[in-house]
């Protein structure tokens, strides 16, 4: 049969539109959330250093989650690190940056490395840092790379003891690099002169 007076054929012919009676469902639909961008623009950086998916044993099963460990600093001395756990890879992620940010503190520089030796102690794990002249480099592997790196040592030389185990790893380098002393707090708690210090 064919269409008159300009209409459709598809509406002679009986069809019915694509979908049916069936309304459309854009009124129904709830508004789609906006990407919140919750890292804000301060210079801070992260880094991941491990995720591992972990397993909860209860009555009706076994719960799958994940958790992260990441590590925050500004490159200026400022350093930190954050564990999250969550049921998604991404949440566990900005969980675990939150709390990196939140547990940043500062530790002593010196113009190119570190001011002295220094052993970091957690659990089993032991990092041994040594200061190192300039032009030596980052000589470290692994989680402890990953700490020094953030918090803008430059050249410094390092050894790991014990268990390599990231987290306790990367906890040991952050103790001992918050048990470093500037040459002026150590000469204010000796009632010496920075120049007697450094003699």
């Amino acid at each position: 049969m064919e269409a008159t007076n300009n209409t459709p054929v598809t509406e002679v012919r009986g069809k019915k539109p694509p979908f049916g009676d069936r309304p459309p469902r854009g009124d129904k639909r709830p508004p789609r959330r906006e990407r919140i961008d919750d890292k804000p623009d301060d210079g801070i950086k992260t880094k991941m250093v491990q995720i591992r998916r972990v397993t909860k044993v209860v009555k009706g099963g076994r719960n799958m989650r994940f958790s992260a460990i990441v590590v925050a600093g500004d490159g200026n001395g400022s350093v930190g690190f954050g564990m999250g756990k969550a049921a998604e890879v991404p949440e566990a992620i900005r969980k675990a940056e939150q709390a990196a940010r939140k547990n940043m503190e500062k530790c002593a520089l010196s113009e190119f490395s570190i001011p002295h030796e220094t052993i970091g102690e957690f659990s089993a794990s032991k990092v041994y840092l040594r200061p190192a002249p300039e032009g030596t480099g980052l000589i470290a592997g692994g989680s402890v790379r990953a700490v020094l790196e953030l918090a803008g040592i430059k050249n410094i030389t390092t050894k790991s003891y014990g268990s390599r185990n990231p987290v306790n790893t990367v906890k040991a380098t952050v103790m001992g690099l918050y048990s470093l002393r500037s040459p002026e707090k150590i000469a204010s708690l000796r009632g010496k002169s920075v120049e007697e210090i450094l003699s």
